[in-house]
Protein backbone atom coordinates (compact mmCIF):
# COMPACT_ATOMS: atom_id res chain seq x y z
CA UNK A 1 0.00 0.00 0.00
CA UNK A 2 1.12 3.25 -1.00
CA UNK A 3 2.12 6.36 1.48
CA UNK A 4 -0.06 9.36 1.78
CA UNK A 5 2.25 12.29 1.00
CA UNK A 6 2.22 15.75 0.79
CA UNK A 7 2.30 17.25 -2.07
CA UNK A 8 4.89 20.25 -1.64
CA UNK A 9 3.63 22.24 -5.12
CA UNK A 10 -0.42 22.06 -4.36
CA UNK A 11 0.13 21.95 -0.67
CA UNK A 12 -2.05 18.90 -0.78
CA UNK A 13 -2.23 15.12 0.43
CA UNK A 14 -1.65 13.03 -2.38
CA UNK A 15 -2.01 9.44 -2.89
CA UNK A 16 -1.38 7.64 -6.03
CA UNK A 17 -3.40 4.57 -6.06
CA UNK A 18 -1.85 2.45 -9.28
CA UNK A 19 1.26 0.28 -9.09
CA UNK A 20 3.08 -0.09 -13.00
CA UNK A 21 4.67 -3.34 -13.40
CA UNK A 22 6.70 -3.91 -16.57
CA UNK A 23 4.69 -5.55 -19.23
CA UNK A 24 7.20 -8.47 -20.26
CA UNK A 25 5.12 -8.91 -24.07
CA UNK A 26 5.80 -11.53 -26.14
CA UNK A 27 5.39 -9.27 -29.28
CA UNK A 28 6.37 -5.53 -29.58
CA UNK A 29 4.24 -2.92 -29.25
CA UNK A 30 4.81 -0.08 -31.95
CA UNK A 31 2.20 1.92 -32.16
CA UNK A 32 1.45 1.24 -35.77
CA UNK A 33 -1.86 2.94 -34.50
CA UNK A 34 -0.15 6.33 -34.36
CA UNK A 35 3.30 5.98 -36.54
CA UNK A 36 2.24 4.26 -39.82
CA UNK A 37 5.17 3.95 -41.87
CA UNK A 38 3.28 4.49 -44.91
CA UNK A 39 1.14 7.22 -43.76
CA UNK A 40 1.74 10.47 -41.95
CA UNK A 41 2.16 10.09 -38.20
CA UNK A 42 -0.93 10.75 -36.00
CA UNK A 43 -1.61 13.17 -33.31
CA UNK A 44 -4.23 11.35 -31.16
CA UNK A 45 -6.07 12.80 -27.94
CA UNK A 46 -8.05 11.44 -25.08
CA UNK A 47 -8.41 14.62 -23.18
CA UNK A 48 -6.63 13.90 -19.94
CA UNK A 49 -5.46 16.98 -18.71
CA UNK A 50 -2.30 16.52 -16.69
CA UNK A 51 -1.66 20.37 -14.47
CA UNK A 52 1.77 22.63 -15.10
CA UNK A 53 4.53 21.57 -12.19
CA UNK A 54 7.20 23.83 -13.33
CA UNK A 55 10.01 23.44 -10.93
CA UNK A 56 11.33 26.38 -8.81
CA UNK A 57 14.95 25.98 -10.39
CA UNK A 58 15.07 25.37 -14.32
CA UNK A 59 18.41 25.16 -16.40
CA UNK A 60 19.82 24.26 -19.59
CA UNK A 61 22.34 21.42 -20.76
CA UNK A 62 24.66 21.30 -23.75
CA UNK A 63 25.40 18.24 -25.91
CA UNK A 64 27.21 20.41 -28.30
CA UNK A 65 30.34 18.20 -28.38
CA UNK A 66 28.38 14.79 -28.19
CA UNK A 67 25.19 15.09 -30.57
CA UNK A 68 25.61 18.02 -31.88
CA UNK A 69 29.29 16.73 -33.16
CA UNK A 70 27.76 13.68 -34.78
CA UNK A 71 25.99 15.49 -37.49
CA UNK A 72 29.66 17.38 -38.61
CA UNK A 73 32.97 17.28 -39.16
CA UNK A 74 34.91 16.85 -35.62
CA UNK A 75 35.90 19.84 -33.89
CA UNK A 76 39.54 20.47 -33.12
CA UNK A 77 41.08 20.31 -29.38
CA UNK A 78 41.46 24.16 -29.66
CA UNK A 79 37.55 24.79 -31.12
CA UNK A 80 36.17 22.74 -28.13
CA UNK A 81 37.77 25.22 -25.47
CA UNK A 82 36.82 27.72 -27.18
CA UNK A 83 33.27 27.02 -27.45
CA UNK A 84 33.30 25.81 -23.89
CA UNK A 85 34.63 28.97 -22.88
CA UNK A 86 31.57 31.07 -24.69
CA UNK A 87 29.08 28.73 -22.89
CA UNK A 88 30.54 29.58 -19.59
CA UNK A 89 30.37 33.43 -20.16
CA UNK A 90 26.87 33.02 -21.78
CA UNK A 91 25.63 30.87 -18.76
CA UNK A 92 26.48 33.71 -16.05
CA UNK A 93 27.58 33.50 -12.71
CA UNK A 94 24.50 31.64 -11.40
CA UNK A 95 25.54 28.56 -14.20
CA UNK A 96 22.07 28.28 -16.10
CA UNK A 97 23.92 26.31 -18.68
CA UNK A 98 24.59 23.73 -15.92
CA UNK A 99 26.61 20.83 -17.77
CA UNK A 100 28.17 19.96 -21.14
CA UNK A 101 28.61 16.33 -22.51
CA UNK A 102 31.73 15.14 -23.89
CA UNK A 103 32.57 11.70 -25.51
CA UNK A 104 35.79 10.23 -24.02
CA UNK A 105 36.33 7.59 -27.45
CA UNK A 106 39.26 9.19 -28.46
CA UNK A 107 42.69 10.91 -27.29
CA UNK A 108 41.18 13.71 -29.11
CA UNK A 109 38.24 13.80 -27.08
CA UNK A 110 39.81 13.26 -23.80
CA UNK A 111 42.55 15.51 -24.47
CA UNK A 112 39.54 18.22 -24.76
CA UNK A 113 37.97 16.91 -21.44
CA UNK A 114 41.24 17.82 -19.85
CA UNK A 115 41.85 21.43 -21.16
CA UNK A 116 38.15 22.34 -19.89
CA UNK A 117 38.28 21.02 -16.84
CA UNK A 118 41.76 23.25 -16.62
CA UNK A 119 39.70 26.03 -16.92
CA UNK A 120 38.41 25.47 -13.68
CA UNK A 121 35.15 26.18 -13.74
CA UNK A 122 32.04 25.29 -11.98
CA UNK A 123 29.77 25.58 -14.80
CA UNK A 124 29.26 24.15 -17.61
CA UNK A 125 30.08 21.01 -15.54
CA UNK A 126 31.97 18.45 -17.55
CA UNK A 127 30.29 15.47 -18.12
CA UNK A 128 30.36 12.63 -20.49
CA UNK A 129 28.79 9.99 -22.82
CA UNK A 130 30.08 6.45 -22.94
CA UNK A 131 29.41 3.17 -24.00
CA UNK A 132 27.56 0.78 -20.84
CA UNK A 133 31.22 -1.17 -20.00
CA UNK A 134 33.09 -1.26 -17.28
CA UNK A 135 36.26 0.00 -18.98
CA UNK A 136 34.27 3.17 -19.91
CA UNK A 137 32.83 3.27 -16.26
CA UNK A 138 36.73 3.61 -15.29
CA UNK A 139 37.68 5.91 -17.81
CA UNK A 140 35.28 7.96 -16.34
CA UNK A 141 36.45 7.58 -12.80
CA UNK A 142 40.47 8.15 -13.80
CA UNK A 143 39.18 11.70 -15.60
CA UNK A 144 37.58 13.12 -12.40
CA UNK A 145 34.05 13.27 -13.37
CA UNK A 146 31.50 12.58 -11.58
CA UNK A 147 29.01 11.44 -14.03
CA UNK A 148 28.24 9.90 -17.45
CA UNK A 149 25.45 9.40 -19.62
CA UNK A 150 24.29 6.01 -20.37
CA UNK A 151 22.29 4.92 -23.42
CA UNK A 152 19.36 2.65 -22.14
CA UNK A 153 17.12 2.62 -25.32
CA UNK A 154 13.54 2.04 -24.64
CA UNK A 155 11.27 1.53 -27.52
CA UNK A 156 10.01 -1.70 -28.79
CA UNK A 157 11.70 -0.54 -31.85
CA UNK A 158 14.49 -0.89 -29.96
CA UNK A 159 14.59 -3.19 -27.79
CA UNK A 160 12.87 -5.96 -30.36
CA UNK A 161 13.80 -4.74 -33.39
CA UNK A 162 17.67 -3.72 -32.84
CA UNK A 163 18.75 -5.15 -29.43
CA UNK A 164 16.82 -8.68 -30.26
CA UNK A 165 15.73 -8.97 -26.53
CA UNK A 166 12.04 -9.13 -24.62
CA UNK A 167 11.80 -6.03 -22.57
CA UNK A 168 12.19 -8.21 -19.54
CA UNK A 169 15.79 -9.24 -20.61
CA UNK A 170 16.71 -6.01 -21.73
CA UNK A 171 15.54 -4.15 -18.20
CA UNK A 172 18.01 -6.64 -16.69
CA UNK A 173 20.51 -6.19 -18.96
CA UNK A 174 20.34 -2.13 -18.07
CA UNK A 175 19.50 -2.72 -14.38
CA UNK A 176 23.06 -4.44 -14.38
CA UNK A 177 24.94 -2.04 -16.31
CA UNK A 178 23.88 0.75 -14.18
CA UNK A 179 24.36 -1.10 -10.57
CA UNK A 180 28.23 -1.27 -12.30
CA UNK A 181 28.06 1.89 -12.92
CA UNK A 182 27.09 2.68 -9.09
CA UNK A 183 29.65 0.49 -8.29
CA UNK A 184 32.40 2.84 -9.30
CA UNK A 185 31.03 5.19 -7.31
CA UNK A 186 30.21 7.27 -10.27
CA UNK A 187 26.58 9.12 -11.47
CA UNK A 188 24.63 7.42 -14.01
CA UNK A 189 22.72 9.63 -15.82
CA UNK A 190 20.21 7.11 -18.57
CA UNK A 191 19.34 8.37 -21.86
CA UNK A 192 15.70 7.19 -22.53
CA UNK A 193 16.70 6.59 -26.32
CA UNK A 194 12.93 7.21 -28.67
CA UNK A 195 10.84 7.99 -25.46
CA UNK A 196 8.49 8.90 -27.58
CA UNK A 197 7.07 5.57 -29.64
CA UNK A 198 7.79 3.76 -25.68
CA UNK A 199 5.24 2.17 -23.78
CA UNK A 200 5.68 4.40 -21.70
CA UNK A 201 3.53 2.66 -18.53
CA UNK A 202 4.21 -0.57 -19.51
CA UNK A 203 8.09 -0.26 -19.64
CA UNK A 204 9.12 3.57 -19.15
CA UNK A 205 7.61 3.67 -15.82
CA UNK A 206 8.44 0.00 -14.10
CA UNK A 207 12.16 0.96 -15.19
CA UNK A 208 12.21 4.62 -13.70
CA UNK A 209 10.60 2.91 -10.83
CA UNK A 210 13.65 0.07 -9.82
CA UNK A 211 16.24 3.29 -10.85
CA UNK A 212 14.91 4.86 -7.92
CA UNK A 213 14.95 2.07 -5.51
CA UNK A 214 19.29 1.31 -6.98
CA UNK A 215 19.32 5.26 -6.15
CA UNK A 216 18.14 4.74 -2.73
CA UNK A 217 20.40 1.81 -2.12
CA UNK A 218 23.40 3.70 -3.47
CA UNK A 219 22.86 6.89 -2.66
CA UNK A 220 24.20 8.41 -5.74
CA UNK A 221 22.02 10.18 -8.00
CA UNK A 222 20.30 8.68 -10.86
CA UNK A 223 19.35 11.02 -13.83
CA UNK A 224 16.72 10.62 -16.23
CA UNK A 225 17.23 11.54 -20.05
CA UNK A 226 13.67 11.68 -21.87
CA UNK A 227 14.99 11.68 -25.71
CA UNK A 228 13.03 11.90 -27.96
CA UNK A 229 14.52 10.73 -30.52
CA UNK A 230 13.03 11.12 -33.28
CA UNK A 231 10.68 14.30 -32.77
CA UNK A 232 7.39 12.60 -32.16
CA UNK A 233 7.07 14.48 -29.47
CA UNK A 234 3.81 17.16 -29.05
CA UNK A 235 3.39 19.63 -26.62
CA UNK A 236 -0.97 19.69 -26.87
CA UNK A 237 -2.92 19.34 -23.63
CA UNK A 238 -4.95 15.97 -23.98
CA UNK A 239 -2.71 14.50 -26.66
CA UNK A 240 -2.36 10.94 -25.58
CA UNK A 241 1.03 9.17 -24.90
CA UNK A 242 3.90 8.04 -25.93
CA UNK A 243 3.68 11.49 -27.77
CA UNK A 244 2.20 13.19 -25.35
CA UNK A 245 5.26 15.60 -23.59
CA UNK A 246 3.42 16.80 -20.64
CA UNK A 247 2.08 13.03 -20.20
CA UNK A 248 5.82 11.78 -20.43
CA UNK A 249 6.73 13.93 -17.91
CA UNK A 250 3.83 13.50 -15.56
CA UNK A 251 4.62 10.16 -15.89
CA UNK A 252 8.29 10.30 -14.52
CA UNK A 253 7.73 12.54 -11.67
CA UNK A 254 4.25 11.30 -10.25
CA UNK A 255 3.94 7.38 -11.24
CA UNK A 256 7.81 6.81 -11.34
CA UNK A 257 8.82 9.07 -8.59
CA UNK A 258 11.59 10.59 -10.25
CA UNK A 259 12.26 14.25 -8.57
CA UNK A 260 12.05 17.31 -11.49
CA UNK A 261 15.93 18.23 -10.36
CA UNK A 262 17.01 14.35 -11.62
CA UNK A 263 14.99 14.64 -15.43
CA UNK A 264 15.94 16.51 -18.52
CA UNK A 265 14.70 16.39 -21.89
CA UNK A 266 16.24 15.84 -25.05
CA UNK A 267 14.53 16.73 -28.08
CA UNK A 268 14.66 16.29 -31.95
CA UNK A 269 13.68 19.21 -34.75
CA UNK A 270 11.95 16.34 -37.44
CA UNK A 271 8.50 18.03 -37.10
CA UNK A 272 9.34 22.00 -36.29
CA UNK A 273 8.62 21.20 -32.19
CA UNK A 274 11.77 21.15 -30.31
CA UNK A 275 12.09 24.06 -28.39
CA UNK A 276 7.56 24.26 -27.90
CA UNK A 277 8.46 20.41 -26.53
CA UNK A 278 11.43 21.29 -24.60
CA UNK A 279 9.73 24.89 -23.08
CA UNK A 280 6.67 21.90 -22.15
CA UNK A 281 9.03 19.70 -20.40
CA UNK A 282 10.02 22.95 -18.47
CA UNK A 283 6.19 23.68 -17.52
CA UNK A 284 5.44 19.90 -16.38
CA UNK A 285 8.09 19.49 -14.04
CA UNK A 286 11.58 18.64 -15.66
CA UNK A 287 14.20 21.04 -14.41
CA UNK A 288 16.31 20.12 -17.60
CA UNK A 289 16.31 20.72 -21.24
CA UNK A 290 19.08 19.33 -23.41
CA UNK A 291 19.97 21.80 -25.93
CA UNK A 292 23.27 22.04 -28.89
CA UNK A 293 23.86 25.10 -29.99
CA UNK A 294 22.57 26.53 -32.99
CA UNK A 295 20.57 23.39 -32.84
CA UNK A 296 22.95 21.28 -35.02
CA UNK A 297 22.61 17.37 -34.31
CA UNK A 298 21.44 14.80 -36.23
CA UNK A 299 18.96 14.61 -38.78
CA UNK A 300 17.11 17.89 -38.40
CA UNK A 301 19.23 18.83 -35.26
CA UNK A 302 18.48 19.20 -31.79
CA UNK A 303 16.85 21.89 -29.45
CA UNK A 304 18.72 25.51 -30.59
CA UNK A 305 20.47 26.30 -26.90
CA UNK A 306 20.32 29.98 -27.68
CA UNK A 307 16.23 29.69 -28.17
CA UNK A 308 16.26 28.32 -24.97
CA UNK A 309 18.01 31.36 -23.30
CA UNK A 310 15.18 33.24 -24.44
CA UNK A 311 12.38 30.60 -23.68
CA UNK A 312 14.05 30.76 -19.69
CA UNK A 313 13.84 34.47 -19.90
CA UNK A 314 10.40 34.85 -21.07
CA UNK A 315 9.26 32.32 -18.83
CA UNK A 316 11.38 33.18 -15.41
CA UNK A 317 11.13 37.29 -16.35
CA UNK A 318 14.48 37.42 -16.24
CA UNK A 319 17.89 36.30 -18.17
CA UNK A 320 19.46 35.78 -14.66
CA UNK A 321 22.77 36.70 -15.47
CA UNK A 322 23.17 35.18 -18.59
CA UNK A 323 25.00 37.20 -21.23
CA UNK A 324 22.73 36.97 -24.82
CA UNK A 325 25.64 39.28 -26.30
CA UNK A 326 27.59 36.18 -26.26
CA UNK A 327 25.07 34.17 -29.03
CA UNK A 328 25.88 36.24 -31.81
CA UNK A 329 29.98 35.90 -30.25
CA UNK A 330 29.60 32.53 -31.05
CA UNK A 331 27.65 32.89 -34.47
CA UNK A 332 30.52 35.02 -35.19
CA UNK A 333 32.84 32.19 -34.62
CA UNK A 334 31.01 29.46 -35.90
CA UNK A 335 31.10 31.47 -39.41
CA UNK A 336 34.98 32.71 -39.35
CA UNK A 337 36.29 29.41 -37.43
CA UNK A 338 34.41 27.08 -38.90
CA UNK A 339 33.17 28.08 -41.99
CA UNK A 340 28.87 27.34 -40.86
CA UNK A 341 26.95 29.62 -42.35
CA UNK A 342 23.32 30.48 -40.19
CA UNK A 343 20.47 29.91 -42.52
CA UNK A 344 19.72 33.84 -42.95
CA UNK A 345 16.24 34.06 -41.23
CA UNK A 346 17.24 31.68 -38.45
CA UNK A 347 15.82 33.48 -34.98
CA UNK A 348 18.41 35.39 -33.41
CA UNK A 349 21.60 34.28 -35.25
CA UNK A 350 20.99 34.52 -38.97
CA UNK A 351 22.04 37.60 -41.19
CA UNK A 352 17.74 38.44 -42.19
CA UNK A 353 16.67 37.66 -38.66
CA UNK A 354 15.76 41.75 -37.48
CA UNK A 355 16.58 43.07 -41.68
CA UNK A 356 13.35 44.38 -43.01
CA UNK A 357 13.05 45.01 -46.88
CA UNK A 358 9.53 46.14 -47.00
CA UNK A 359 9.38 50.52 -46.93
CA UNK A 360 6.60 50.58 -45.07
CA UNK A 361 8.34 48.65 -42.20
CA UNK A 362 11.31 50.63 -42.82
CA UNK A 363 8.87 53.72 -41.90
CA UNK A 364 7.90 52.35 -38.77
CA UNK A 365 11.28 51.45 -37.64
CA UNK A 366 12.40 54.45 -38.32
CA UNK A 367 9.68 56.27 -36.67
CA UNK A 368 10.13 54.03 -33.27
CA UNK A 369 12.22 50.72 -33.97
CA UNK A 370 9.61 48.81 -30.70
CA UNK A 371 7.04 49.00 -33.76
CA UNK A 372 8.41 46.47 -35.74
CA UNK A 373 11.18 44.64 -33.68
CA UNK A 374 11.17 41.63 -31.21
CA UNK A 375 12.87 43.70 -28.64
CA UNK A 376 16.14 45.25 -28.07
CA UNK A 377 18.62 43.53 -30.01
CA UNK A 378 20.80 45.77 -30.15
CA UNK A 379 21.02 45.54 -25.95
CA UNK A 380 21.01 42.03 -25.75
CA UNK A 381 22.82 40.90 -29.01
CA UNK A 382 24.95 43.91 -30.54
CA UNK A 383 22.56 43.71 -33.46
CA UNK A 384 20.59 47.05 -33.92
CA UNK A 385 17.56 46.39 -36.47
CA UNK A 386 18.74 46.51 -40.34
CA UNK A 387 16.85 47.31 -43.04
CA UNK A 388 18.01 45.85 -46.88
CA UNK A 389 17.45 48.57 -49.31
CA UNK A 390 15.88 47.22 -52.63
CA UNK A 391 12.74 48.27 -54.93
CA UNK A 392 10.70 47.94 -52.19
CA UNK A 393 12.48 49.92 -49.60
CA UNK A 394 11.30 53.39 -50.08
CA UNK A 395 12.66 56.38 -48.66
CA UNK A 396 12.16 55.09 -45.29
CA UNK A 397 13.99 51.96 -45.29
CA UNK A 398 17.39 54.20 -46.77
CA UNK A 399 17.27 56.67 -44.40
CA UNK A 400 17.31 53.82 -41.53
CA UNK A 401 19.81 52.03 -43.79
CA UNK A 402 22.20 54.96 -43.48
CA UNK A 403 21.12 56.17 -39.61
CA UNK A 404 21.94 52.57 -38.84
CA UNK A 405 25.46 51.37 -40.87
CA UNK A 406 27.00 54.88 -40.12
CA UNK A 407 25.79 54.61 -36.70
CA UNK A 408 24.64 58.41 -36.47
CA UNK A 409 23.44 59.87 -32.90
CA UNK A 410 19.94 60.50 -33.26
CA UNK A 411 20.65 64.59 -33.59
CA UNK A 412 22.58 63.53 -36.69
CA UNK A 413 19.72 61.13 -38.31
CA UNK A 414 18.54 61.84 -41.78
CA UNK A 415 15.06 61.24 -42.73
CA UNK A 416 12.87 60.39 -45.58
CA UNK A 417 12.78 63.70 -46.63
CA UNK A 418 16.70 64.57 -46.50
CA UNK A 419 18.35 65.41 -49.81
CA UNK A 420 20.99 62.96 -49.74
CA UNK A 421 17.66 59.91 -49.01
CA UNK A 422 15.91 61.44 -52.26
CA UNK A 423 19.33 61.45 -54.11
CA UNK A 424 20.40 57.92 -53.31
CA UNK A 425 16.52 56.84 -54.20
CA UNK A 426 16.93 57.94 -57.55
CA UNK A 427 19.92 55.89 -58.23
CA UNK A 428 18.29 52.95 -56.57
CA UNK A 429 14.97 53.19 -59.09
CA UNK A 430 17.69 53.20 -61.38
CA UNK A 431 18.98 50.01 -60.72
CA UNK A 432 15.65 48.00 -60.56
CA UNK A 433 14.80 49.88 -63.67
CA UNK A 434 17.04 48.42 -65.22
CA UNK A 435 16.70 45.30 -64.23
CA UNK A 436 18.24 44.50 -61.69
CA UNK A 437 16.57 41.73 -58.72
CA UNK A 438 18.90 41.04 -56.14
CA UNK A 439 19.28 43.45 -52.93
CA UNK A 440 21.98 46.19 -52.91
CA UNK A 441 24.77 45.24 -51.19
CA UNK A 442 26.60 47.27 -48.17
CA UNK A 443 29.62 48.01 -50.39
CA UNK A 444 27.29 49.82 -53.42
CA UNK A 445 25.45 51.71 -51.56
CA UNK A 446 28.98 52.98 -49.49
CA UNK A 447 30.24 54.17 -52.65
CA UNK A 448 26.73 55.68 -53.81
CA UNK A 449 26.14 57.61 -51.13
CA UNK A 450 29.73 58.76 -50.67
CA UNK A 451 29.70 59.90 -53.98
CA UNK A 452 26.55 61.96 -52.97
CA UNK A 453 28.20 63.55 -49.72
CA UNK A 454 30.10 65.23 -52.02
CA UNK A 455 28.01 66.31 -54.47
CA UNK A 456 25.74 67.94 -51.54
CA UNK A 457 29.30 68.72 -49.80
CA UNK A 458 28.15 66.75 -46.52
CA UNK A 459 29.89 64.59 -44.59
CA UNK A 460 28.28 61.77 -42.18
Amino acid sequence: MREVVMNKKTNLLQLEEHFYQLADVKEPNVFHNLFPYDEIPKIAFNDRIVPHNMPEDIWITDTTFRDGQQSRAPYTTDQIVTIYDYLHKLGGPKGKIKQSEFFLYSKKDRDAVYKCLERGYKFPEVTSWIRASKQDFQLVKDIGLRETGILVSCSDYHIFYKMKMTRREVMNLYLSVIRDCLETGISPRCHLEDITRSDIYGFVIPFCVELMKLMEEYKIPIKVRACDTMGYGVNFPGAVIPRSVPGIIYGLTTHAGVPSELIEWHGHNDFYKAVNNSTTAWLYGASGVNCSLFGIGERTGNTPLEAMVFEYAQLKGTLDGMDTTVITELSEYFEKELGYTQPSRTPFVGSNFNVTRAGIHADGLLKNEEIYNIFDTGKFLNRPPLVSVSNTSGLAGIAHWINTYYHLDKDRWVDKNSELVKMVKVWVDKQYEEGRVTVLTDNELVVEITDCCKKLGIVL
